[in-house]
């Protein structure tokens, strides 16, 4: 258990590693569920463009979406976002940043699936097999068959067991054709998003370094600040507790006249350790007060830090140049005995 416990709390301290482990998980997932699932195309001319672009972009929607339930950091930003403005403004840019951060990871695991799919060629091959130009491929000129005849043959190319239109266009010609279509496609797609994640990465905080930081530091910032939160009001609760169940035994102990046992001066010392901690919370609607205080108006960001010389240069930087104060005079009184 000692194991487990180190291992959790080295993922709540490494949150950015695990949140990176967990989209790295559900990339080799969307892989091995892509290898097994079973794709049967309906080869029906109104049903094959349906199933087969469902197949391409619905699970890729549900990867994304589960990528940001899987984020813990979805909370605290809709928390940010929706919370009243108070005595602390909200910056856009630092809600913008904590979005894109979770964002990019959540697009892994659906980047994957449309590479894997575009690679593969099954969807590309069932939604648009009935637009091969069988004038270039096949024999345009079959007298016996109508157009919509021929777009009934078109769509069961994916079935080659049912196919019966050789004589119109070779199932293996169209099949190749759709697939190479598809695969020119998929790494298309590839060199794409490989091309913005390298901008986005690389080149973003090289135009706007500054306001990168900032943006950087206070999403961090949010994040302590939410977890020194949880484990002080944990702290607080787990003291107010123990207060609590140490002052209902010493009323049961004072009813029962037959115990004649006291509670040991730890038990007291303890209780008093204890009562310091709940900082003068000492009830239920006091607490939920401070709660409400907490959510409605949080304290400003303003520690007043003293202010530092300004001989390196940046310290006190627009501030009023502050003058030297006039050199005090001394008074010496002498007294003679005489």
């Amino acid at each position: 258990m000692d194991k487990f416990r180190m291992i959790f709390q080295f993922f709540q301290s490494n949150q950015e590693s695990f949140m990176n482990g967990i989209c790295g998980i559900m990339a080799l997932a969307s892989t091995q569920m892509y290898s097994a699932f079973d794709f049967n195309c309906p080869c029906l001319p109104h049903y094959n463009l349906a199933y087969g672009l469902g197949i391409l972009l619905v699970p890729p929607f549900i990867l994304f979406l589960l990528g940001f339930v899987l984020n813990n950091n979805i909370s605290m930003l809709a928390e940010e976002w929706r919370r009243p403005q108070g005595q602390r403004g909200k910056d856009p840019a630092v809600l913008r940043y904590m979005f894109c951060s979770m964002a990019q990871r959540a697009m892994i695991a659906p980047v994957v699936w449309v590479s894997v799919t575009l690679l593969d060629g099954k969807c590309i091959t069932c939604a648009f097999c009935t637009s091969v130009p069988v004038e270039t491929l096949g024999n345009a000129s079959h007298p016996r068959l109508s157009q919509g005849e021929i777009q009934q043959v078109l769509a069961r190319i994916p079935c080659k067991e049912i196919y019966d239109g050789e004589q119109l266009l070779a199932n293996e010609v169209a099949v190749r054709y759709l697939r190479c279509i598809s695969q020119a496609l998929g790494w298309c797609f590839v060199l794409l998003m490989t091309t913005l994640a390298f901008l986005v990465r690389f080149l973003r905080p090289c135009f706007s370094q500054a306001a990168f930081l900032k943006s950087r530091y206070w999403s961090h910032y949010i994040d302590i600040e939410r977890k020194l939160f949880d484990e002080t009001c944990a702290e607080h609760a787990r003291s107010f507790a123990k207060v609590c169940i140490q002052q209902f035994f010493e009323g049961v102990s004072t009813d029962l006249v037959a115990a004649r046992c006291h509670l040991p001066m730890k038990a007291a010392a303890d209780a008093g350790e204890a009562a310091e901690k709940l900082l003068g919370i000492t009830d239920q609607g006091t607490m939920n007060m401070a709660l409400k205080s907490w959510h409605r108006c949080k304290p400003p960001l303003d520690l007043h830090p003293p202010v530092l010389p300004t001989g390196n240069g940046w310290a006190g930087e627009g501030q009023p140049p502050t003058h030297p104060s006039a050199p005090r005079r001394e008074t010496a009184a002498y007294y003679s005995w005489v």
